[in-house]
């Protein structure tokens, strides 16, 4: 998915997830995966992800910073949104376990 797209669904997650930012929006447009994982970790972070690589790095590092996989493959922009809004309780719940390293989020 552009980043262009994903950057765009970061106002609608305001109400259910206050604080939430993207990549572009933090300087880390051209960062890899780890420079991703380092900031996230640092800052307080959760990352949210479409592809497997933050789920495998959090299983070989664990949390934190925690991540929420979008098992949802190409989707559009109000799918995303609805998945996240409608399971933030969920999400929220999940990710209060210190232990949880990755929510899935189908």
């Amino acid at each position: 998915m552009p980043v262009s797209h994903t950057r765009r669904i970061v106002p609608f997650l305001q109400d259910a997830f206050p604080g939430s930012s993207h990549v572009v929006m933090e300087g880390l447009e051209r960062a890899d995966d780890i420079a991703v994982w380092g900031y996230a970790k640092e800052n307080g972070f959760v990352i949210v992800s479409k592809d497997s690589d933050f789920h495998e790095i959090s299983v070989v590092r664990g949390p934190p910073p925690q991540v929420i996989w979008l098992r949802v493959g190409k989707t559009e922009k109000a799918r995303l949104i609805q998945l996240l809004t409608e399971n933030s309780s969920q999400i929220r719940a999940l990710l209060a376990e210190p232990q949880a390293g990755c929510v899935e989020v189908e």
